[in-house]
């Protein structure tokens, strides 16, 4: 498991549907490793804390494969970022991946809370408003996790699985879970 990606972004206003939305969802890279900190990544912010952000939100993984999902089913190019996550990586689909997981990153300590629920803002960044539809489907999410130790982390890191319950359930059955209410 690897850790390709790390961006990083603050709250910004943008029009959407003829009003103005704030919106962190719009992430850059950053080429510098940084402090995960125990409410997110050093120079990182949420727009919305009622349902982003926090101890239990603290930062957003997103697994490569699923941009190898989406490029293919959208046919258009997709950068890491792209669906507002801080962390891309490699190794972490959401099949395998499970509640609980405590993992290590350089000198921080993660660990897996939930998957994320797609919103009407992954709609606007994609320009396209049945997304969050598709994103729910394929069951490629990503997952949040919380800050246990804070340390710093960085683009090329490997990622060590510290522990799991092997009987929590995975991010995905989480998913569909959540689909079949």
């Amino acid at each position: 498991m690897k850790l390709l990606s790390v961006q990083v972004g603050r709250p910004r206003t943008v029009s959407h549907r003829a009003r103005d939305v704030r919106t962190a969802i719009f992430k850059s890279p950053v080429l510098l490793p940084v402090r995960a900190r125990r409410l997110g990544l050093e120079g990182d912010a949420q727009a919305d804390l009622r349902v982003h952000g926090g101890p239990d939100k603290a930062v957003y993984a997103y697994d490569a494969a699923g941009y190898e999902h989406f490029r293919e089913r959208l046919g258009r190019e997709l950068t890491w970022g792209e669906f507002g996550e801080n962390l891309t990586v490699e190794g972490m689909p959401e099949a395998d991946v499970r509640a609980g997981d405590v993992y290590r990153i350089r000198g921080a300590v993660l660990q897996v809370t939930t998957p994320r629920s797609p919103c009407y803002k992954l709609a606007m960044r994609m320009e396209m408003p049945r997304f969050p539809k598709l994103f729910l489907e394929s069951g490629r999410t990503g997952f949040y996790l919380r800050v246990l130790e804070e340390g710093e982390l960085g683009a090329g890191d490997a990622i060590e699985l510290v522990s799991r319950d092997p009987a929590a359930p995975t991010v995905l059955e989480t998913v569909r879970g959540w689909r079949e209410r």
